[in-house]
């Protein structure tokens, strides 16, 4: 045991091999650990001089577990046997060093968008910011598909005896202008439209039906 200062403390190892000196005498580390439970301003008194509380009295007084967890409790037990545990060859748990998704076409990664996406980034010619584009905006439908947009079994009501032709509105199924491709049955109908073509308004007519325009 090394040469004990007055006031000081000795241990050897984790047992409580140690004594100390107080007021000139030995105190055995036994009769200290009893004495914990007292104040330490009472023991410091006793002693005859006011002292610190020495960091292993401190443990004497709370000891704590320095064993280690015991396996069955450990959060990686359930990836045993998996040489990655769940994060991947490639990333290794790791975090995105070249940013995430297409970050960098234009700086670290510029040499990859240039080549295999050329014209990914910038613009080209003019923008007509005085083109109104809506006053353009005209969906068409040809004369075969018109009997298509009405309910099952219309064209068949229409062709008996005695049948009133339909009323097809086609601006209101989103349809302005109706063109004159393909071949009409031989049933009457009215349809209604912005606009008809002179070939569409032709085969309207020679079937019997009539072309109405709309606003």
């Amino acid at each position: 045991m090394q040469r004990l200062r007055r006031g000081g403390w000795s241990f050897r190892g984790s047992h409580c091999e140690g004594t100390r000196v107080l007021g000139g005498e030995l105190m055995d580390c036994g009769v200290a650990v009893a004495a914990v439970g007292r104040s330490v301003a009472a023991i410091a008194r006793e002693a005859g001089a006011a002292q610190s509380i020495p960091r292993n009295l401190a443990l004497i007084a709370n000891p704590i577990s320095l064993s280690p967890q015991p396996t069955r409790l450990h959060k990686n037990r359930k990836k045993r046997g998996h040489v990655s545990a769940g994060h991947g060859r490639i990333g290794k748990h790791r975090s995105h060093p070249g940013g995430r998704g297409n970050a960098g076409g234009q700086h670290h990664h510029r040499i990859l968008f240039d080549k295999y996406h050329p014209g990914y980034f910038g613009k080209v010619g003019m923008r007509q910011f005085h083109k109104m584009k809506n006053r353009e905006f005209c969906p068409t439908v040809n004369v075969d598909k018109i009997w298509g947009m009405l309910p099952e079994g219309t064209l068949e009501a229409t062709k008996t005896a005695g049948g009133k032709a339909p009323v097809l509105d086609l601006v209101k199924l989103g349809v302005f202008k109706v063109l004159g491709k393909g071949r009409l049955p031989e049933a009457p109908i009215i349809v209604k439209a912005k606009y008809f073509s002179k070939e569409a308004e032709k085969k309207i007519k020679a079937a019997g039906g009539a072309c109405l325009l709309t606003a």
